[in-house]
Parts: structure tokens; C-alpha cells; sequence
């Protein structure tokens, strides 16, 4: 079966809000299951016509319902059965299609069909999530996001799950429901919801070191994007390559968006929260309805096998990353999401992700946590979909033909003829398998490797180093990003009630930064720690290989993307604002790629000083700054807007998170209401002065401006 596009045929059944793309195989597939438009009566389940869905079956018109209504019994127990329990972790989620395509053949370092051929696209399914919060949790919490992708494969199906950091909090799997039991809420009060920042969490992580590097990435802005479109993504596991030949190469998979990496300060994701809680799920949906379809670059770090030991740290340790002034990322290929699902249940929500799903050329290490994963990510679906024949939900069925022996079970798609054993004599429909001899394109076979040891419950000593990398991550932040480091732990541990825990978790700092402990246990009443004594050396793994003192890849100052492409910018408008402005500054940002929305106090239009109407997009009271990139403050309204709390709150809490700002004219009264004086000289403030007229240097400057995303420093 080819994955070359195909040309769109025959429109879909439902209504298409987004720009018409190219067709894959994937979505031709999903053509089979489409209902399509309801346009005939309404029956049953069994196919008989319904005559009237108002009213139950009674006796009289006051009389007691009767049993024998089959069309009530039906649809309420249809009703009772919708739900299915949501995922243990990484509950709340949006997903998208798209197609993955390489840049060169990795034919050198892997058999796998979809890394073969430079530009044959692969359709791929994505799905991006937080991890602690039940579905209902608002998208902008403080929180690890998952980024998780399924490759439908000529050879199988292939998931990249994945998270938007590079490490975990845990080295062994056997630790992963401690973990997740102590980052749920309290099981008292079923108190935070979507937050670690309570006892039970930081309990967990101060009796347990190796969550420190962890720590440090989930307090910094990480733990806050700006939207999926604009967060990395890491396979947080080293992999294995390998090629015709058996030959095996470690890998690291590595998503980076090409809009850049950008992020929320912790101010503006809380009212974000409150202003949209769907702000990334709706940021995701809207983008690809309107064509700026979200694209990624995959990268790898290729390890051979022979350098297994040649690092500071245990490559096989899941809270280490590979630095990449050791290893750089090598691009590969590019990802692009181009199609929002139909039907966010069947798709999104039933999607079924799994480590151990792989294709022949990828295969695992003796990670502890990968292969405890390879265990529970099958186990779980089984309870969340009610059986083992998930595989054959539409979303999870791959594109390569399947032939099993599995029968029967809970959601049971297929009438299977014949035989369904081996070996068998008698035929009849038993597939045969590949072994014996040289194996066939497509075929797994896992990755040789000889084992031995006794069966021991014991670490091995070059995963015992739990405060280097923390220390790197900390030593490569920009001075903005270890102030709001210092405040997420500040906010975080000042929550915690108990002060053991509080005291306990400042002492594992220290030997992260003492500066940094010593500041946090200022901000949240406890005694300043003791300088730590000298951590063991690092040199864990049997060598004598320092690391990068830093690592200027672990900033979000060296990750801003090119352009402005997709950033929305509010324009504030009122009665005698100039119209002009306004419609120069839509059209520059709308020919960079970004959009402009114009905001005013009421619906409708504004009168501008020429006396033309303009169009208003939102009244303020329905919106926030938190909902932008940027603003514009054009000239003409400044009799209104300062006398307008909506828009003075509205400037004051976009200068109070550093976003770019363009003030115009008169414009200025604004700031000067708001408390901030003339805008003159502040970080990421462009003004126009009064009485002039601005021209393209003008919009050139604010566009850098926007370019730059944020001015912490302000």
C-alpha cells in the first residue's frame, strides 16, 4: 500500500471548517467508517424507523411509563455507556493529522520503512496533553506536556511517546505509580487539580534525589508553553537503530517547532486559565481550520554503539539528557499536522498509544522505565477501551494489512474464517509467519544482544548521579529564566503545609545552585540550607568524560523561531481612533503571517476620525491580553480607552508580562493612565510620537519586536 498522496475524490460527510488538503492513506481509510450526513429518518440501532423521540411510552397522559418502550430502554442505556474511564495520566488532550516526510534516507542507521526515501510522507496522528489534571483541567496548568505521535507505517504502526522535556523524575518503572499517586491530588480532598504544588508531590520528590533535573525543567517556563505549536518534544528514552545488517545505533528523538519555542509567564497561564480554559486545544483547532498548519523538525542524536560508556552519565538513565554540545541533534525530516479530527471521541479520545509499538529498524535499550512502560501502556488500555481488539478502533488501525490468530473479546470487528491456531494442518485462514532463514522486507525481529547476570532488585551505580544535570540546566539559564525558576519553586513549596517537606526540599537544592536554595528557603520561611560538600564526581560510567559546563540549547532565549507567523496581536480602538493605523497595522502583521484582532468596548464598529466605521472583532469585556502576542495602541482614542478599565487592565497586564507593544500618537494617555508614564525607553516598546506619522522603519521595528516574543527583562 502506497503512502503517496492521493487526490481528493469525493468530499467528507461532515461540514470542513479548515482548508482543503491533499488526501493520505490514513484519511482515505477512515472513509470506510465515516456515517455519513443524517439526512433519512431516525431508527434504532436494529435499523427501525422512529416516530417520535419527545415522548416516552406511558399509559395515559399521566399514567406510569411502560417497560416494553425499547426505543426509551435504548437510548438511555446508550446514554449510561458513553463515557469510558479517562486515562490514569495524560487525561486531557487535543490531537491532529498529518504526515511525516524525511529530509534524507537513514538507510545507514535503520530498516525502517518510513525513514527510507527522502520526502515519501508517512501519515502520522498526534496527540499533545498535560499530565497530572483529569480532562475538565484547564490547558495552561503548570505541567509536563506529552507529545505523542503515531506513525501509520507501510510496515506497521509506529508511537513516538514522547514528552515536551527531555527527562523524567523517576529512573525505574516500578516507581511510576508512587509518582503518579503522589502528584494526584490529595486523596482526601481530591485537592489540587492540575497543579503539583501540594504536600503529597513535593513529599515524593524531596525523599527522592533523582527528581531534581526533572524539578528544575517543570518550574522553569517549560512547564507553561505558549501552545503546542510552540513546544518541543523529546522521546526522553534512548532508542535503538537498527539496519538490514542487525547493526545497532542508540538514538535520541528530538521534535523542535519551526515557529520557535515559546512560553507564558506563570502570571499570565493563570488567568489564561480563567479567560480560556481550552486556550491550547483551541489555539491547535483554529490554526489548523485556518491553513497555518503547525510543523515540526525531527531530530536525532546518533550514539554508536561502541560509545555506550563514553559519557559523564548512564545513557540508559532516563532523568539524564544527552547534551547536545556532546551529541548534536541531526535534522531528518519534518512533520506536519494539516487535518483536525472529526469526531474528538472516536479519534482523539480513543487513540492508543504505546512504547512497545514499533516497526522493524527501531527497537528498545535496557532503559528501567522504558521497559516497564513497554508493560503498562498495553495494560492500561485494555481497562480504558474495554478489551484487547483496540487496535481495531479506526484511529488505531494501522494501514499495513493485519493478519492474526487473536479471536474474539470485547469489540470484536472482524468475522474471521477458519483456522486460528499454530502450526496447524487443516488451513483455512491461519496466516504463517516469517521465521527461518533470511527474513522478508518488514519483518521484526529484535535487535541480538547477549545478557547475563543475576536476577537482582539493585541500581546500578552509574544512575546514582542526581544533581549534575540539574546543575547544567540551571547554570545554562538566561538570568530571566532562573528568576522564574527561583519563583515556581517559591510558589510551589509555599504551598506545601508541612515544613519537613519544605526544609527537605530546599536541602536537595543546595546542591543544585546554593544561591538558588538559599533563596527559595528565603521566600518560604525556612532556615537557609548548609552549603552542600562536594558532590561525588560525575564520572559514573566507568570514564573520565566531563560534560558542557553549559548548554546553551536548554534556553528559550537561543529557541525563538523566525518570523511572526500565526502570533495575534489586539489593536485597541474607541471613537476617533485613526483608521488609518488600524488598517496599516492589519495589513503589515496579516502580510508577515500574524493577525490582528481590533478590540473595543462594545460590538458592532467604532467611528473613526475620518468618519468611517471599522469593524470591532471582540468587545474587551470578553477577552484579555493574556489571549495575545502582542499590542497595538493606535492614535486618535485617547478620550476614551484611559477612562476605560477594561482597556487600561488590558495595557497594564501586557507591559506586566513583557509582551511587545506598539504605542501611537495619543495613544501614550493609555500608558499613562495604566501607571506606567510615557512608555519611552521600556524593553519591547515601540512608540511613535504625536503629531507623526509612522512609517515601514516604524512597523519593521514592532515586527522585530514581536519577532522576539517577550521582554522579561522590563
Amino acid at each position: 500500500m502506497s503512502n503517496a498522496p492521493e487526490p481528493r475524490s469525493a468530499p467528507r460527510s461532515a461540514p470542513q471548517t479548515e482548508p482543503q488538503t491533499q488526501r493520505d492513506a490514513k484519511d482515505a481509510a477512515l472513509d470506510a467508517v465515516r456515517a455519513t450526513d443524517p439526512d433519512g429518518p431516525l431508527t434504532t440501532d436494529q435499523g427501525v424507523r422512529v416516530d417520535d423521540t419527545d415522548n416516552s411510552l406511558a399509559v395515559g397522559d399521566r399514567g406510569p411509563t411502560l417497560l416494553e418502550d425499547f426505543q426509551l430502554r435504548e437510548k438511555l442505556t446508550h446514554f449510561d455507556h458513553e463515557r469510558i474511564p479517562e486515562r490514569v495520566v495524560h487525561a486531557r488532550g487535543a490531537g491532529a493529522y498529518g504526515f511525516f516526510e524525511p529530509y534524507e534516507s537513514l538507510a545507514e542507521f535503520t530498516c525502517a520503512d518510513f525513514l527510507q526515501q527522502a520526502g515519501r510522507r508517512t501519515p502520522v496522528f498526534v496527540r499533545f496533553s498535560t499530565v497530572q489534571g483529569p480532562r475538565g483541567s484547564a490547558d495552561t496548568v503548570r505541567d509536563v506536556r506529552g507529545f505523542a505521535t503515531k506513525f501509520y507505517t507501510r510496515h506497521g504502526n509506529y508511537d513516538l511517546v514522547g514528552n515536551n522535556m527531555p527527562v523524567f523524575f523517576i529512573q525505574d518503572a516500578v516507581k511510576f505509580p508512587d509518582f503518579v499517586h503522589a502528584v494526584k491530588p490529595e486523596p482526601q480532598n481530591e485537592i489540587p487539580t492540575g497543579a503539583s504544588a501540594h504536600d503529597t508531590f513535593w513529599d515524593f520528590c524531596s525523599l527522592q534525589p533523582e527528581s531534581t533535573h526533572m524539578l528544575m525543567w517543570l518550574m522553569s517556563d517549560r512547564a507553561i508553553p505558549r501552545s503546542f505549536r510552540m513546544m518541543q518534544g523529546f522521546g526522553v528514552h534512548t532508542f535503538r537503530l537498527v539496519d538490514r545488517t542487525g547493526r545497532g545505533t542508540f538514538v535520541k528523538f528530538h521534535w523542535k517547532p519551526v515557529l520557535g519555542v515559546c512560553s507564558q509567564v506563570w502570571d499570565e497561564a493563570q488567568l489564561t486559565a480563567g479567560r480560556d480554559p481550552d486556550f491550547h486545544r483551541r489555539d491547535l483547532w483554529e490554526a489548523i481550520a485556518a491553513g497555518d498548519f503547525p510543523e515540526y523538525e525531527l531530530g536525532v542524536q546518533l550514539i554508536p554503539e561502541e560509545d555506550e560508556f563514553a559519557f559523564p552519565f548512564d545513557l540508559l538513565d532516563p532523568t539524564k539528557l544527552v547534551p547536545e554540545e556532546l551529541v548534536p541533534v541531526r535534522p531528518v525530516g519534518r512533520m506536519v499536522l494539516d487535518r483536525n479530527p472529526q469526531n474528538f471521541f472516536a479519534e482523539t479520545e480513543q487513540a492508543a498509544f504505546h512504547t512497545a509499538n514499533v516497526v522493524p529498524g527501531i527497537d528498545f535499550t535496557n532503559d528501567p522505565l522504558l521497559q516497564g512502560r513497554n508493560f503498562s501502556y498495553l495494560d492500561t488500555q485494555l481497562i480504558r477501551l474495554g478489551g484487547p481488539n483496540f487496535a481495531q478502533l479506526p484511529v488505531n488501525r494501522p494501514l499495513a494489512e493485519v493478519r492474526v490468530n487473536h479471536r474474539d473479546g470485547y469489540g470484536q470487528q472482524v468475522v474471521h474464517p477458519g483456522t486460528s491456531y499454530a502450526p496447524n494442518s487443516l488451513g483455512g485462514g491461519c496466516p504463517a509467519t516469517m521465521g527461518g532463514g533470511q527474513l522478508a522486507e518488514g519483518v521484526f525481529q529484535h535487535y541480538q544482544q547477549r545478557i547475563d547476570g543475576a536476577a537482582i532488585r539493585r541500581r546500578s551505580p552509574s544512575f546514582d548521579d542526581h544533581y549534575s544535570q540539574a546543575a547544567l540546566f540551571w547554570r545554562s539559564m538566561a538570568d530571566w529564566e532562573q528568576r522564574h525558576i527561583t519563583a515556581g519553586f517559591a510558589f510551589e513549596l509555599g504551598k506545601v503545609e508541612d515544613q519537613e517537606v519544605r526544609r527537605r526540599m530546599v536541602g536537595n537544592l543546595v546542591h543544585v545552585d546554593p544561591g538558588l536554595a538559599a533563596e527559595v528557603a528565603r521566600r518560604i520561611g525556612v532556615p537557609e540550607p548548609e552549603a552542600a560538600p562536594a558532590d561525588r564526581a560525575t564520572a559514573s560510567a566507568g570514564n573520565d568524560v566531563a560534560g558542557p559546563r553549559v548548554s546553551p540549547a536548554l534556553s528559550l532565549e537561543n529557541l525563538r523561531g523566525p518570523g511572526i507567523r500565526t502570533r495575534k496581536v489586539a489593536v485597541l480602538a474607541a471613537p476617533g481612533v485613526d483608521g488609518g493605523q488600524v488598517r496599516a497595522v492589519r495589513e503589515r502583521l496579516g502580510q508577515a503571517g500574524a493577525g490582528a484582532e481590533t478590540l473595543a468596548a462594545h460590538g458592532g464598529h467604532v467611528l473613526a476620525q475620518d468618519g468611517g466605521h471599522l469593524p470591532v472583532d471582540r468587545p474587551l469585556s470578553t477577552t484579555a491580553s493574556v489571549l495575545y502576542d502582542a499590542l497595538v495602541v493606535p492614535d486618535g482614542s485617547d478620550r476614551t480607552l484611559p477612562a476605560d478599565p477594561d482597556a487600561v487592565a488590558f495595557f497594564a497586564e501586557a507591559l506586566r508580562h513583557g509582551k511587545p507593544v506598539a504605542v501611537l500618537g495619543s495613544g501614550v494617555e493609555l500608558s499613562r493612565a495604566a501607571g506606567f508614564g510615557a512608555p519611552d525607553g521600556l524593553a519591547g516598546v515601540a512608540v511613535c510620537a504625536d503629531g507623526q506619522r509612522p512609517g515601514p522603519a516604524f512597523w519593521d521595528e514592532f515586527t522585530r519586536l514581536v519577532e522576539h516574543h517577550r521582554f522579561p527583562s522590563r
